[in-house]
């Protein structure tokens, strides 16, 4: 009988809960900022490598600001394509400038990733910011 108690409850509240979801009502979006202009993109990964072998991880998270509505909408439809250019970047960097003992340089990431943006999109006008900047070195 004992067991039969938290089957039960279970129950009940898988009960409670379902006509809130069977109104067709959407659950609430989780937003990272109530800025229009700001979108998130995932986490990037580069390998450091120190004489051909791998030594190290770089992750980088980044955002995009883009205030003006049509570049907006020219940067979403770019996003593959912008997230491309960002690994292909930062996987030369992490290869050629990152050392396993040493902390990246945060301005040149940004610098690199923004000069990549501007390029792939074209114009100006779409502000990267760093979200994250975290290196791992492998033992």
């Amino acid at each position: 009988m004992r067991s039969a108690v938290p089957v039960t409850s279970l129950l009940v509240a898988l009960a409670a809960a379902s006509p809130a979801a069977a109104d067709g009502a959407p659950m609430p979006e989780h937003k990272i900022t109530q800025s229009e202009s700001y979108t998130m993109l995932e986490p990037m990964y580069a390998t450091v490598l120190d004489g051909n072998r791998p030594r190290g991880l770089l992750m980088v998270a980044i955002g995009l600001d883009i205030p003006d509505a049509k570049l907006r909408s020219e940067a979403t439809r770019a996003l593959p394509l912008l997230r491309d250019a960002y690994i292909r970047n930062l996987m030369s960097y992490a290869w050629t400038h990152i050392r396993p003992w040493e902390q990246p340089d945060v301005v040149e990431i940004a610098s690199r990733l923004q000069t990549v943006t501007d390029n792939t999109l074209r114009r100006t006008g779409a502000r990267v910011l760093l979200a994250q900047v975290a290196s791992r070195r492998a033992q």
